[in-house]
């Protein structure tokens, strides 16, 4: 397997991930805030690491219906398929932001610090989320991709 980027969109901040070469394990690796920002540091790494897909967290309703922040992620999604010449993709991203600060709450990172790493352990739980299920021989995908 190729490395993946897992990106989570916040309102700001954009959490990135990172694969591991096997594609088996996921690491926080950094936050970018704007857009802009965001496309450029992709374009760098996926460059610089031989990236061949990008995860975007989706943050689906919890009946999995889409709002108005789910919409707006579909948005971006577009704007990186139109940039980017590789996979895509859109994977069910519901509580990871809340997995992520219970993360950092129980590692001891003081509540003001976390606005800097929520995101990119969000995006570090989405991502491993991703590789968990398209691991081969994983039958199971409780978070199937979504279009």
């Amino acid at each position: 397997m190729s490395r993946t980027i897992g990106v989570d969109h916040g309102r700001k901040w954009f959490g990135i991930a990172l694969s591991d070469a096997s594609g088996r394990l996921a690491r926080p690796l950094e936050v970018v805030k704007g857009e802009a920002q965001v496309l450029d540091r992709l374009a760098d790494l996926i460059a610089a690491e031989g990236v061949e897909r990008i995860v975007l967290g989706l943050p689906r309703n919890m009946d999995g219906s889409l709002g108005p922040k789910a919409r707006e992620v579909l948005k971006f999604v577009e704007t990186l398929r139109e940039r980017f010449p590789i996979s895509v993709e859109t994977w069910d991203e519901r509580l990871t932001t809340v997995e992520a600060e219970r993360y950092l709450r129980e590692a001891g990172v003081p509540r003001r610090r976390w606005a800097e790493r929520v995101n990119q352990v969000a995006a570090q739980i989405l991502l491993q989320s991703y590789l968990d299920a398209h691991r081969p021989g994983n039958s199971d995908r409780p978070g199937e991709k979504t279009e």
